[in-house]
């Protein structure tokens, strides 16, 4: 068998053990912070701040939800990083945007952090705020969704299917799950250019 066909026989296996369930508390939850008028803020790192940036467009211009990621502004996070550290650099961002109880934190990242290893600080340690606040938890993590899941009220947690590939199908599958989310017709109000114009 070629790696491509490999791979891809790895994805359809992974959908198979997709949760939905886990799927629609996250859409629930999300359409609960719109109803009352909170703010939706999508952090990560590496992969997970790129899926950031593109899933605030996608929630805010499809879903009407007022979303918000700290790597649209680099020049704040780069000083952040800089004069305050990694650890915290999302935490005070957040801080900085009055983050409160009827916000959400939305976290893509593959191992979901973990605060005994020191991994991801930075998802961590915002992590820890939104719990201490009451501010809602949801994610897209993979492995055994770390930190995230532990805390989390919502996360779908993408199964591992060949450890060799843990970080490849995470992040491609998370692009997948958001794009479900952001098209569920409990969140979606808006629609997409090209099915609007049928």
């Amino acid at each position: 068998m070629t790696f491509s066909e490999t791979f891809i026989g790895e994805s359809r296996a992974l959908i198979n053990e997709l949760n939905c369930s886990d799927m629609e508390k996250i859409a629930e939850t999300l359409s609960l912070v719109r109803e009352r008028g909170g703010r939706l803020f999508v952090i990560g790192s590496g992969g997970g701040a790129g899926h950031a940036s593109h899933a605030v467009c996608d929630f805010r211009k499809l879903c009407g939800i007022e979303a918000y990621a700290p790597y649209d502004n680099v020049s704040e996070l780069t000083a952040r990083v800089n004069d305050e550290g990694w650890d915290v650099s999302i935490l005070n961002w957040l801080r900085a945007s009055r983050f409160g109880p009827t916000d959400c934190l939305f976290v893509f990242s593959v191992g979901g952090g973990d605060e005994e290893r020191n991994i991801s600080p930075n998802l961590v340690e915002a992590l820890k705020y939104a719990k201490e606040i009451g501010a809602g938890i949801v994610g897209i993590v993979g492995r055994d969704g770390g930190y995230t899941k532990r805390v989390g009220d919502a996360v779908v947690v993408i199964p591992t299917i060949n450890s060799a590939h843990v970080t490849p199908l995470t992040e491609g599958f998370q692009a997948v799950v958001w794009h479900l989310l952001v098209s569920h017709p409990r969140l979606q109000v808006s629609p997409t250019k090209w099915e609007s114009t049928r």
